[in-house]
């Protein structure tokens, strides 16, 4: 007697990956419509998983590069330019048998997949640093030397030194360890790439924070970045206490 289709597809959908080709080959012989079907779905799913382990051991090629050095940080920062907010940087040690999948640039990632992504960085991490610099102190020093101070805070916020900085195109001034400046470099290492992710939820939760303070500016939708609506109303209500003064000044 046939197994039903919906007990094989019970049995596909309980199959850990790695063993999904024993029972994906128990059942090839099987010609019925229905059963085809799902062996063709869960082939393709199987190679996108594939395709995706790939992707991520390809990330690690700087990891792989340096890998005599014990603890390898990834370093990046997000909000160099939106007109309000801070700039906030994130510097990342990950384990070396690091193998968290879909970790890639946060700009080529979802929301959802960001928020799930940080979740998995932060519980599998060997430390996490961030660092944090205000709307007031950018326009005191310049975006560029605030980027490097939150870089410097989120290197001293780690637990753990690192004798290793991966950094996402940038060399940072008055550190003494290691640097290795990429470019693109979140989009080609997995430390930076985590890196990018953590600062880029960390950032979108704190602006989203703002939206319930300042809400007629939209923070929670635009971050702060300049979107149309958003210069519309600095335009018609001038800045929130968080406004970069000197980002802002052409607008006014």
């Amino acid at each position: 007697m046939d197994i039903k289709i919906t007990d094989i597809q019970k049995e596909l959908e309980l199959t850990e990956p790695g063993s999904l080709d024993d029972i994906l080959n128990k059942y090839r012989s099987d010609s019925r419509a229905g059963v085809m079907k799902l062996i063709h779905k869960y082939d393709k799913e199987k190679q996108k998983l594939e395709a995706e382990i790939k992707r991520t051991e390809d990330m690690k090629c700087y990891e792989k590069k340096y890998q005599e050095y014990s603890y390898i940080c990834g370093i990046d920062e997000v909000g160099r330019g939106p007109l309000a907010g801070p700039v906030v940087a994130c510097a990342v040690i990950l384990p070396k048998d690091c193998s968290i999948l879909y970790i890639n640039d946060s700009k080529q990632l979802t929301q959802k997949k960001r928020e799930e992504l940080y979740d998995e960085i932060m519980e599998q991490a060997v430390a996490v640093g961030v660092g944090s610099v205000p709307h007031s102190k950018i326009d005191e020093i310049n975006i560029l030397q605030a980027t490097y101070e939150a870089m410097r805070q989120a290197i001293g916020n780690l637990a753990i030194k690192p004798d290793l900085l991966l950094n996402d195109a940038v060399t940072i001034p008055g550190i003494s360890i290691k640097q290795v400046p990429i470019i693109k470099g979140d989009a080609k290492s997995i430390s930076i790439a985590a890196a990018s992710i953590v600062a880029k939820v960390t950032r979108d939760r704190l602006m989203t924070a703002y939206d319930n303070i300042f809400p007629q500016y939209g923070f929670a939708a635009n971050k702060g970045y300049g979107s149309k609506e958003h210069i519309e109303v600095l335009k018609q209500s001038g800045p929130s206490p968080i406004h970069r003064l000197s980002f802002i000044k052409n607008f006014l």
